[in-house]
């Protein structure tokens, strides 16, 4: 179980804590909305979730990205002087059958016991990057080789690959942006292991999405606490703020059937969240939606549980 407060002031203690509800909850109430824009407020609600589906399905493609990570357009400048010449073989023909959208050719850069440290069966890891390349057919991918280490007959390689990429949905443009990093072990020049060791990925819809930054750990000890903040960078002015966030534990059923959102009136400039991993040493997804008169932004984030 994961444990959130209901409401987390910056510089403030943690007000009413909810225990035994799994999923986190809105810093504010909706009884804080000033008088008046109740009418404005629903509205707003009611045309976006019409126009955009405001629900969590719009990140089934975004919670696969992980997968993806050593599929991209290699960078070879960025290969160290060092790197051996099986790696370099094995990148240039993922980049090849990446690009070009063969899953069958690509499964042969796979070794018939990959594994993820997700515990993705293998059938599925396909399946799934079948269905992101479907939903955004003109995924952009750029991966640098950060560092490579030989044992025995293995190579270890850790990457960092950055996603961009467009689609559309009931006659608006879906912006994807992502950022992965991941170790992969190559034996007989097949990938045999893949881990994720971050990842942060972004939609925006809209004119003008919420530019945010985002606070959170790459990882925390079993039962430490730990802060999710995601603050919007501009002034908001007079312009209305709705948001909601979720955290979900990163397992295979959530790539394709994720979770809804509940949407809030926000009474401050972003979310802000406190919670607690007590069970269960899984990593988690940490996601929030933003969303204005003029744009929507949907972060997720991955928080590494150790034991």
């Amino acid at each position: 179980m994961t444990r959130f407060n209901r409401n987390r002031q910056s510089g403030t203690k943690p007000r009413n804590q909810e225990p035994d509800h799994p999923s986190i909850l809105s810093r504010e109430d909706g009884n804080n909305v000033k008088k008046g824009s109740m009418g404005k407020f629903q509205q707003v609600v009611s045309r976006h979730s019409r126009r955009y589906g405001v629900r969590r399905f719009l990140l089934s493609a975004v919670l696969g990205l992980g997968m993806t990570l050593s599929l991209g357009t290699v960078s070879y400048a960025q290969f160290p002087d060092n790197t051996p010449a099986p790696l370099k073989t094995t990148l240039q023909g993922l980049e090849r059958t990446a690009n070009a959208h063969d899953l069958d050719a690509l499964q042969d850069y796979y070794g018939a016991e990959f594994s993820t440290g997700d515990n993705v069966p293998r059938p599925q890891y396909f399946e799934t990057l079948a269905q992101l390349w479907e939903d955004y057919p003109n995924l952009n991918y750029y991966t640098e080789l950060e560092s490579w280490q030989q044992t025995g007959d293995r190579l270890t390689a850790e990457t960092v690959t950055y996603i961009t990429g467009t689609r559309e949905a009931n006659g608006r443009e879906i912006r994807l942006k992502s950022t992965v990093r991941s170790r992969q072990v190559l034996a007989n020049n097949q990938i045999i292991r893949q881990e994720i060791l971050s990842e942060q990925t972004q939609l925006l819809m809209g004119d003008n999405p919420p530019e945010v930054s985002v606070n959170l750990p790459d990882a925390v000890q079993l039962g430490e606490t730990f802060n999710f903040d995601v603050i919007v960078q501009e002034p908001l002015g007079n312009d209305l703020l709705l948001g909601g966030a979720i955290q979900e534990t990163v397992n295979g059923d959530r790539y394709l059937t994720p979770s809804d959102f509940e949407l809030e009136l926000l009474q401050a400039g972003g979310i802000f969240k406190q919670g607690r991993v007590e069970e269960d040493p899984s990593d988690r997804w940490l996601s929030a939606v933003l969303i204005r008169e003029d744009g929507i932004l949907i972060v997720t984030q991955r928080l590494r549980i150790e034991e």
